[in-house]
């Protein structure tokens, strides 16, 4: 929760887009594993279940969103000519992400497998994303902070969105959310 508040407030001060993006994919990946949580706590895991498929609905939708909001900012910072300060703090943050967040994909994954939950499987997959998110924003930010080079930011933002995108996509290709019975 922390790396999404610090992000968003980086972000929204030096105007970067691919910080901010970052910053409410990790919320959207937060409230995702809260509700996981909730729901394994509680005992109630069934396979297959309604209350699986609408946790990874939501996670699918709310990516997709993100991904719409994402490529028009960005679209806007580069047409527009909007450059973004540097963010160190933006810098730092998405290289610890890069480092932890695909071994904390892979034990969610395995525990998804273990325990055969759906709503888990999509979690792992939105943290999967985060590396691949974390890694673009390292490069943006870092272009830019090195180099000045302003237009990395909208240009890393962009790259998210492919990563984004797919993800949340790929929730609706699943044969299990096809069919609502519930």
């Amino acid at each position: 929760m922390l790396e999404g508040v610090l992000s968003v407030v980086a972000g929204l001060l030096a105007g970067s887009v691919a910080l901010v993006g970052f910053g409410l994919a990790s919320a959207i990946e937060v409230s995702a594993s809260v509700v996981v949580l909730i729901h394994l706590w509680k005992n109630s895991q069934e396979e297959g279940s309604p209350w699986e498929r609408r946790v990874a609905v939501f996670v699918g939708l709310t990516l997709m969103a993100l991904a719409v909001y994402v490529t028009g900012r960005a679209f806007y910072d580069l047409t527009s000519g909007s450059r973004p300060g540097e963010s160190y703090l933006g810098i730092a943050i998405a290289a610890a992400s890069v480092v932890i967040m695909p071994t904390v994909s892979r034990l969610q994954h395995s525990l998804a497998t273990q325990i055969n939950s759906l709503a888990l499987e999509a979690d792992s997959r939105e943290t999967l994303v985060c590396s691949g998110l974390s890694a673009a924003l390292l490069i943006g930010l870092g272009a830019n902070a090195l180099f000045g080079w302003w237009w990395a930011d909208p240009v890393a933002a962009l790259v998210m969105v492919v990563f984004i995108g797919r993800e949340g996509w790929e929730v609706f290709r699943k044969k299990e959310l096809i069919c609502f019975d519930g």
